[in-house]
């Protein structure tokens, strides 16, 4: 079925202008429009202010009912100030197309810019260039001699349009919010991260090529990817789904079904058709959390899914078509699995073209305390109350959230799940240094197991986390050495076993005793720890 065309343009105050029987010997862009028999629009939105034009937008849909009954005309009253202000005029243009409805997968729009003032078919050229209006030029002409019921000309244009200078700084304001739509509305600090947003704000609007995000668990690639597609979806590119799954959930002949869907009576127990997953993502976005977890059928007709959009059903003999953009996750090296034999090379590369590493959660401390009070908003938006910090518990719980003692082998999730319990448990909408005491006792265990297994912790406490990750390992193991040892001589022998025999004289105890000292530490501690 062929898509409906539908128009956009102004009111044209001198061109549409006429009344009497004469008004039809005259050309008038609105109203030959519907007078091409090559072009018939279904429907023209036609913009004006209807203060001053209402009685001339009025005859012009009439006329337009005359010569084209099948054009539905809408009118939308558009008041600009100073129809020659630049700012004011993209402002009211830009407003109106993000409230429109576009429906670009049923309908072909094109902006008629014969009416109008010069500066709103610049405005006209900028929004269209920009996406923000997700169709294309059309330019209409007169009859070279005026003639009854001539509609002149019309051609639709194509062009490579250059910024202007008084509409650079809105453009720049659209792109960091395109970018913090990325980040959730976090303002992240981390420059290596803000980077790599920047780089994917521009590949999501200019490519429907594959993206691979690679990092640990937790550290937000779903929410990563869920972010692109709103950003795609805000700029008309994908009418369709966004659709997840997580590979390692698909084991056996289910995983085949899952992806690509099956006919009726394919194996035991499909008793009805299934469309499957890449034909859900049609025209949309599909996400394919944990792909290195796929086997190696699956992994062969998702290569020929992504090269030809097309694929086979379980069951069937009849390929099916999906066109959709794939962005796939994983936490594992990809490039280790193609050298072991597990995953497909081919597939590497064709998903390879883009590849983004996020860091953790520990990589990125100077963000810990934006993502801390975004985590907090969410918990207070959804449970409908209010909770914060006092400023003490907020510097406490930041000065160990940001230390080398907090792992966040989790990630955000280990953040999100350590905000929720925290806020939970506040008392009056407030969160208190003793909540927080208890949330960091949680993690120490959560982490390490307990003072049992970091016993370092239970040592030197809050100060173990003022340590540098060098000096923490370090120290770590050497207090191990200590608490199994019998004495301090046995412990400095089998610390420096092997620089000892290149000195000739060696005071083990005394070399062990000025290290521990370092840290304000000393054998009589250690004894009474172990002797606990």
């Amino acid at each position: 079925m062929s898509k409906r065309q539908v128009i956009f343009g102004m009111l044209g105050t001198q061109l549409d202008s006429g009344s009497g029987p004469g008004r039809w010997e005259k050309w008038r862009p609105t109203v030959a429009l519907g007078m091409h028999e090559d072009f018939q629009p279904d429907r023209i939105e036609l913009m004006l202010d209807e203060r001053r034009f209402s009685r001339l937008a009025k005859l012009v849909q009439e006329d337009l009912a005359l010569v084209s009954p099948g054009t539905e005309l809408r009118l939308h009253d558009t008041y600009l100030v100073d129809p020659w202000e630049f700012e004011g005029v993209y402002a009211r243009l830009h407003d109106f197309l993000a409230a429109y409805p576009f429906q670009p997968d049923e309908e072909d729009y094109y902006v008629h810019i014969t009416t109008g003032t010069h500066v709103t078919q610049i405005c006209w050229f900028l929004l269209t260039e920009s996406r923000h209006f997700p169709g294309r030029l059309l330019q209409t002409s007169p009859p070279r001699k005026q003639a009854n019921g001539d509609p002149g000309s019309h051609t639709v244009i194509d062009l490579d349009l250059s910024r202007y200078d008084h509409i650079a700084q809105r453009f720049a304001q659209q792109q960091l919010q395109d970018r913090d739509l990325l980040k959730s509305g976090i303002a992240t600090r981390n420059p290596a991260f803000n980077r790599m947003i920047e780089q994917i704000e521009k590949v999501a609007t200019r490519s429907r090529a594959p993206m691979l995000l690679t990092g640990p668990t937790g550290a937000g690639k779903s929410q990563l990817a869920k972010r692109v597609f709103e950003l795609k979806k805000l700029k008309h590119q994908l009418p369709g789904r966004f659709v997840e799954v997580n590979c390692a959930t698909l084991r056996g002949d289910g995983a085949m079904s899952t992806l690509f869907g099956h006919t009726k009576g394919a194996y035991t127990g499909a008793s009805s058709d299934r469309a499957g997953l890449l034909r859900s993502a049609h025209q949309g976005l599909l996400f394919l959390d944990e792909i290195g977890e796929l086997g190696p059928d699956e992994q062969a007709m998702l290569l020929r899914a992504l090269e030809e959009k097309r694929f086979l059903p379980v069951g069937s003999d009849r390929e099916v078509e999906s066109d959709f953009q794939l962005i796939a996750g994983t936490n594992r090296d990809l490039q280790h699995d193609v050298r072991q034999g597990r995953f497909r090379e081919d597939l590497l590369a064709r998903l390879n073209l883009w590849t983004y590493q996020l860091p953790g959660l520990a990589e990125r401390s100077e963000d810990i305390e934006p993502n801390l009070e975004f985590e907090l908003e969410r918990w207070s938006r959804e449970q409908h109350e209010r909770v914060r910090f006092n400023a003490e518990a907020r510097n406490r719980y930041l000065g160990f959230a940001t230390s080398s003692e907090a792992a966040w082998r989790g990630n955000f999730r280990d953040l999100g799940a350590s905000v929720v319990r925290m806020a939970t448990l506040a008392n009056a909408g407030r969160i208190q240094i003793d909540g927080v005491d208890e949330e960091i006792s949680r993690l120490r265990t959560q982490w390490h197991g307990g003072d049992d297994a970091s016993p370092l912790l239970a040592l030197m406490g809050d100060a173990a986390g003022q340590l540098d990750h060098f000096d923490r390992v370090q120290l770590e193991e050497v207090v191990r050495v200590c608490l199994r040892s019998k004495n301090l001589s046995a412990a400095g022998r089998e610390l420096f076993a092997v620089s000892r025999t290149q000195r000739a004289s060696t005071n083990d105890a005394d070399r062990l005793r000025k290290y521990l000292a370092k840290f304000e530490l000393d054998w009589e501690q250690l004894r009474q720890h172990a002797a606990q």
